[in-house]
Parts: C-alpha cells; structure tokens; sequence
C-alpha cells in the first residue's frame, strides 16, 4: 500500500509551499515517487505538475512531466497529487507492461 507525506514547516507560505514542493512522495511497489512541481507565477493555472522516479536498486529518472494536456493546474496541492499518481501510473506501466521508465 502506497503511503504519502508532506512535512510541515514553520514560516511563510511561500516557504511551505517550496518545502512541500519537494517533500511529497511515496513508496509504490518498492519505487519511490516524488512530486516535482514548478510554479510558473502570472498564468491562471501557475503549477507545472511532474515527478522523479527511483528505483529498488536507486537509480532515479530526470524529472517526468504530466502529459501536456493535464500538465498545469491551478492549485498546488492538486497538482502535487496529479504528479503522485501520473508517477505511479507510470510504474505499473514498467512492471505490468515491461514499458521504459529511464
């Protein structure tokens, strides 16, 4: 079963938002997915989804966007979820249909 976390910090929003940017993650099927979401300030749907990709054995992938139709959303936190599982998508793909991943 698949388990996510975001850490929580003191300060600004800005400053949990950047931490919370680069903390959400989860374990799926032994690899680790964590968000990688870029803000793009000044457009109504600002967040960039994405995430990396490690394997058991450690190797991690560059950052993979969201598909270009669902990439931008306007929330953080829906993007940071659309990335989690777009992530986890992606493994069942490489281990249910032998797919690319790296």
């Amino acid at each position: 079963m698949a388990t996510t976390s975001v850490a929580q910090v003191a300060g600004s929003a800005s400053d949990r938002e950047e931490h919370a940017m680069a903390s959400l993650h989860c374990q799926h099927r032994s690899y680790t997915i964590t968000a990688d979401v870029v803000e793009h300030p000044g457009i109504p749907t600002p967040w960039a989804g994405g995430c990396h990709i490690t394997d058991p054995e450690g190797h991690t992938s560059k950052r993979i966007a969201l598909p270009v139709r669902f990439a931008f959303l306007a929330d953080l936190e829906n993007a940071q979820r659309a990335s989690i599982a777009h992530g986890k998508w992606l493994v069942d793909q490489r281990l249910d249909r032998g797919k690319a991943l790296f």
